[in-house]
């Protein structure tokens, strides 16, 4: 079974939203067995649309859209769809008092135009929508499928799950599952895991695995395909169990593992909490710490000290430091580490300094380079990062590295 997914919007192609229904309905399309061969995207113009239809139609047995079913002049999918398979439009009324009654609920009027939603296409299954006023849409048209789904994430993505995959099971689209597991890798670079399990990557076979490198980790990406998903992560286990016993504790986690919710965890095992000490991350640090519920519990405060006056008052770091070996220096990452924690009064502190840039690098200082530090009962210890990119690239970066240096570093005790 092969699909095309066509994302609508013009402020898709202006680059003024990202186009995350794209990925995401790739990701849960081949989760079903189902071959997502194109991706298209496509502004409010009629013809355009018309024409993007068109051609999908022709080389996919399922179609699947987001996009353009709201109550504006500029929603046109559901028209361009009826126009083009010559069906009329007609009022649903189930529609009708649904898209009344979530107005009445919230205590507003109905805008006239919000009717138009009603209006679905002779012979079209109606995908009922919880979460906004659009409704979604099944048409079959011969031996082909179109799925219309609204266009905010929040209403598409639910809606995907509620009722388009069961369709979908029902209708004989998912014939296999192609089952994929991320596992996630710090302090190596992309070439260098390469070299260490060069026997399991290979972009052929059952399971097949690839690398992508991203800001500071390395993710391998274990892809198969089975009769369904638990025996599909049958097939995928060995090779992830061998790709642990060559990376060992370079490997954090997998998925949907986030480093702050692993050193969280740790800190929470082990009774200890944390306080960190930001300069060239700009508390972006202390917010990803923060992101994790829960993590009340053990982090105590977060300090963005950008000035070396600040350094000195808030986290004791000592003019002469700051004089010989400058703000961006393993000194002074390891001594704003220390400051932070009897300052704070926590167990672990980290410390981030660097030049994050586009300006301020020297040659023996340059734009991207980082110092990091850890103080932890009984470990103290720094990096240094030659981070390249642009600013928001040193800083994810720089956030990640220490949070893995302290993740090494309690795995150490």
């Amino acid at each position: 079974m092969q699909a095309e997914i066509i994302s609508t919007g013009t402020e898709i192609m202006l680059g003024q939203i990202p186009d995350s229904n794209s990925r995401y309905l790739a990701e849960k399309l081949s989760a079903c067995g189902i071959e997502v061969i194109y991706q298209t995207t496509v502004g409010d113009d009629p013809d355009r649309l018309a024409a993007a239809f068109g051609q999908a139609l022709e080389r996919a047995e399922l179609v699947v859209s987001t996009g353009g079913l709201g109550p504006t002049q500029f929603d046109l999918t559901r028209g361009v769809i009826a126009g083009m398979l010559g069906l009329p439009l007609e009022i649903d009324s189930g529609v009708l008092a649904g898209i009344e009654r979530f107005f009445h609920e919230r205590h507003r009027e109905m805008p006239e135009n919000c009717n138009r939603q009603a209006h679905v296409p002779r012979g079209a299954i109606v995908l009922p929508n919880h979460r906004g006023t659009a409704p979604g849409l099944i048409i079959r048209h011969g031996r082909k499928t179109i799925v219309l789904l609204p266009g905010p994430p929040g209403e598409m993505a639910p809606m995907f799950e509620e009722s388009v995959l069961e369709y979908l099971s029902r209708e004989g689209f998912a014939r296999e599952a192609i089952v994929s597991r991320i596992v996630k890798v710090m302090g190596l670079g992309e070439s260098l895991v390469e070299t260490m399990i060069p026997g399991l990557l290979r972009r052929n076979g059952n399971p097949a695995a690839a690398l992508l490198a991203r800001e500071g980790e390395v993710l391998i990406r274990l892809t198969a395909r089975a009769g369904d998903r638990e025996d599909g992560l049958d097939l995928i286990r060995p090779w992830e169990e061998k790709i642990r016993q060559q990376l060992g504790t370079h490997v954090y986690g997998v998925d949907d593992d986030r480093l702050e919710q692993i050193v969280g965890r740790m800190l929470r095992e082990r009774g200890l909490t944390l306080a960190v000490a930001e300069s060239c991350t700009g508390g972006l640090l202390g917010s990803r710490i923060t992101d994790v519920p829960g993590s009340s519990e053990y982090f105590v405060a977060g300090l963005t000290c950008y000035s070396n006056r600040v350094k000195m008052e808030l986290l004791g770091v000592k003019e002469e430091t700051l004089v010989k070996y400058g703000a961006v220096s393993p000194d002074t990452a390891l001594e704003m580490a220390a400051g932070v924690c009897e300052r704070c009064g926590a167990d672990v502190g980290l410390a981030t300094t660097g030049i994050a840039g586009p300006g301020g690098g020297t040659d023996k200082k340059p734009v991207g380079l980082v110092y990091i530090a850890v103080k932890a009962p009984g470990a103290v210890t720094w990096r240094e990062l030659r981070v390249p990119g642009e600013r928001d690239v040193v800083k994810a970066w720089a956030v990640r590295a220490v949070l893995d240096l302290l993740r090494t570093t309690l795995l150490k005790d």
